[in-house]
């Protein structure tokens, strides 16, 4: 191929490796998504065409690592800070060409997230966090598609947006699981289920709370529920909402926790000396609430690994076929707890 003494661009690249513009735009800012034998066959064209010498490709055809950054909500829910120290220490492990790093930001605050999104996608190639529905955060979501980046949410999802791919449990088949567990559980003719809730930022806690109560109405209807009440995954709210709970429905039979901190929830439930009488179902296998299922304050924890939705994170992230299946749910009471090292 001649050029006249022009220098190649881009479209003569595209040309010689039979691939789109947008493809070879990729490869030659070193964005994710692109197969290594395609990668290849670009990098080859640019030096036949004489758009780089064989020391740049040398260079290029190099080990490269991905830069994964996760961003998760900092607050006092014992699951993401178990998860986030998880994340620390599982990057530490990782094999192959890969950079992990996590930061903590603002919870349930949308404008922070997106702040965050922006200041974090700018250097990283795949940004994984628990998505906030709004507006802005799909917006910046799609901006960063649309700059090649790859975008992956994890526990709560934003379908809505152009994100990549979802890693967390199916919430409404949850919600509907810890309806019917505490429906069997709960042997009496009538009584109140209370719902606590963080916040209906979070699209998996809208899930889990729509499964719960669909369940509850069709399975369950001489059981009536209250709330939800948000806590906003804080303990020491969660114990306050749950103590003017206790003492103004004095018929309570049971408590679903829809998202973390449950250990406020057990600390009221002891004082008022009724744990042993409602049934306490939560979410998120970590040392509290291991506690209180073995002491009886809890009856049932729903959870997610977090070993799974990081390894199948970064497999997405270094390119490897992604799997789009929800999450596993796992279900634990006292008599099926893993080893003590397992949890968070």
């Amino acid at each position: 191929m001649v050029f006249d003494g022009k220098r190649p661009l881009i479209p003569d690249i595209a040309a010689m490796a039979g691939v789109s513009t947008a493809t070879v735009d990729r490869v030659l800012n070193r964005r994710p998504g692109v197969r290594e034998a395609t990668l290849r066959r670009v990098l080859e064209a640019a030096v036949h065409i004489g758009y780089m010498d064989e020391e740049e490709l040398s260079k290029r055809l190099g080990p490269r690592f991905a830069k994964v950054v996760f961003l998760l909500p900092r607050g006092t829910n014992p699951y993401l800070t178990g998860l986030n120290t998880r994340v620390r220490e599982l990057a530490d492990l990782s094999p192959g060409p890969v950079k992990v790093r996590s930061h903590f930001i603002e919870s349930f605050n949308p404008d922070a997230l997106v702040q965050a999104l922006r200041r974090y996608g700018r250097s990283a190639d795949t940004v994984v966090f628990m998505a906030i529905d709004h507006p802005r955060v799909r917006q910046a979501i799609d901006e960063l598609v649309m700059a090649g980046k790859r975008i992956i949410t994890i526990i709560s999802d934003l379908p809505s947006s152009n994100r990549h791919l979802y890693l967390g449990i199916d919430n409404f088949a949850a919600g509907r699981t810890a309806a019917q567990i505490m429906g069997r559980f709960c042997h009496v003719t009538s009584g109140k289920l209370a719902l606590i809730a963080a916040s209906r930022a979070y699209r998996a806690h809208m899930e889990r709370e729509m499964g719960f109560l669909a369940l509850t109405e069709a399975n369950f209807p001489y059981l009536s529920v209250i709330g939800p009440h948000e806590g906003h995954d804080n303990r020491d709210e969660n114990y306050q909402n749950t103590c003017r709970l206790l003492e103004a429905h004095p018929d309570i039979v049971g408590i679903y926790n829809v998202g973390g901190a449950s250990d406020g929830i057990g600390r009221a439930l002891r004082e008022s000396r009724r744990d042993a009488d409602i049934c306490f179902i939560g979410h998120g296998l970590t040392p509290d609430t291991r506690s209180m299922l073995l002491d009886g304050t809890m009856d049932a924890v729903i959870t997610q690994s977090p070993d799974l939705i990081y390894s199948r994170a970064i497999a997405a992230a270094t390119g490897e076929q992604a799997d789009m299946a929800p999450v596993a749910m796992e279900i634990y009471f006292s008599e099926n707890l893993p080893a003590a090292h397992h949890v968070m």
